[in-house]
């Protein structure tokens, strides 16, 4: 199957995010893409309560998802939408980090609510509280493709490998880790772990990624790191998006993953042991 990596530069402005979005999906396909990937935050990056309020809808009212779900279907592609910012019935008001796997005939095959929150300060200019805003998920998701398993995570999860290593036993061949992560954090971390995740579970890794400087009609503007990218299940680099929003290409062969894991059959040697 051949993947498609679509990076953005979305602003907080989602009807203007979906064009941008919608050519660069139609760019993958004519590229040969059947199974296209988009970022973290898809429909709208923005560090403004406020504005998101007055922006963001439910998944019942999202146009986002409702005009991807029709590309999709007329195009007869695997999409993943890496993820939407959605509103909730939640009585605290918090919003879904919510991803989407969406089948060639436009349905949702499988959705994914981001579980590890980003609560960090990295620096004392730069801080994030994302569960002040998003309720965190609860569920792992694995979804079943043409071509294999799909594992799906988002963004922050990649630290966690605990949660790699359970969809991977659980048969996942592909795991997917779209992503706005923090130049600071990306420059110091983010092929390293996602090379990690790839080498422990004998996993393709692709992870499609939201770059540069995101306008902001409220709040300050948010910076990420780019550099979307897909992990052979041996941990080297296939495919690297750079700083540029653009479309990567990659070829996956769940042949290479059984090779893998054959070589070094880690996920087949957990011990039993107790506590410290």
């Amino acid at each position: 199957m051949r993947a498609a990596l679509v990076q953005l530069c979305s602003s907080d402005d989602p009807a203007a995010n979906l064009p941008v979005t919608m050519a660069l999906i139609e760019e993958a396909v004519v590229g040969g893409a059947g199974f296209v990937l988009t970022p973290e935050v898809t429909n709208c990056v923005s560090a403004s309560r406020t504005h998101q309020d007055n922006v963001l809808r439910t998944e019942a009212e999202d146009a986002t998802l409702a005009a991807l779900r029709d590309l999709a279907a007329a195009r007869g592609m695997w999409l993943l939408i890496g993820s939407l910012a959605l509103k909730t019935e939640d009585a605290d008001g918090r919003y879904a980090n919510r991803s989407f796997l969406i089948a060639p005939d436009g349905c949702i095959a499988a959705r994914y609510d981001k579980i590890h929150m980003f609560d960090v300060t990295i620096s004392d200019s730069e801080s994030y509280r994302e569960s002040a805003g998003y309720r965190p998920g609860t569920q792992a998701v694995l979804a079943e493709m043409p071509f294999g398993s799909l594992g799906m995570t988002i963004c922050y999860d990649v630290r966690f490998p605990h949660l790699y290593r359970t969809l991977a036993q659980a048969g996942a061949r592909v795991l997917t880790v779209p992503s706005a992560f923090s130049p600071v954090t990306g420059a110091a971390h983010w092929e390293t772990l996602l090379r990690a995740r790839a080498i422990e579970t004998g996993s393709y890794v692709v992870a499609p990624a939201q770059t540069g400087t995101h306008g902001a009609s409220q709040g300050k503007p948010r910076q990420t790191y780019g550099h979307s990218l897909a992990i052979s299940p041996w941990g080297e680099v296939l495919a690297d998006g750079g700083t540029a929003p653009g479309v990567i290409y990659v070829d996956l062969d769940m042949a290479e993953a059984a090779q893998a894991r054959q070589r070094i059959p880690a996920l087949m040697h957990d011990p039993g042991y107790g506590g410290p």
